[in-house]
């Protein structure tokens, strides 16, 4: 299913249009997220992901809510990201529902598949 991978590579992450950010404890890196703009109104959340043995530490929203405070200072009316629909996705898909993101259509250059789901959030509200 690499085909329905969208995480960003280096070369992907280093882009003028990506902002990347990490997480550390300590010297221990525990995590890492990025916003990418789609144009002046829509980021999307790309490439987040906590290290296993940072789950569950608060890592994650640490990072959703950096990523969701960067696109309101930015502007934004909308933040949206794709993700899997596999049950190792459950954890970050509840995540990202508890911060507010719904169900939405497909957007960017994404293409619909039973292996992935797109989730948006208001930002003007």
């Amino acid at each position: 299913m690499a085909e329905h991978a969208f995480a960003l590579d280096a070369t992907g992450l280093s882009a003028a249009s990506v902002t990347f950010w990490t997480a550390w404890r300590g010297h221990e890196l525990v995590g890492f997220g990025a916003l990418k703009e789609l144009d002046q109104t829509h980021g999307e959340v790309k490439s987040m992901r906590a290290a296993p043995a940072a789950r569950g530490t608060g890592v994650g929203r640490a990072m959703l809510d950096h990523i969701v405070t960067e696109a309101r200072n930015r502007g934004y009316a909308r933040l949206s990201l794709e993700t899997g629909t596999a049950t190792l996705h459950a954890p970050a898909i509840a995540l990202y529902r508890s911060a507010g993101f719904v169900p939405c259509g497909v957007f960017a250059n994404y293409q619909i598949s039973p292996h992935n789901q797109f989730l948006s959030l208001d930002l003007t509200a």
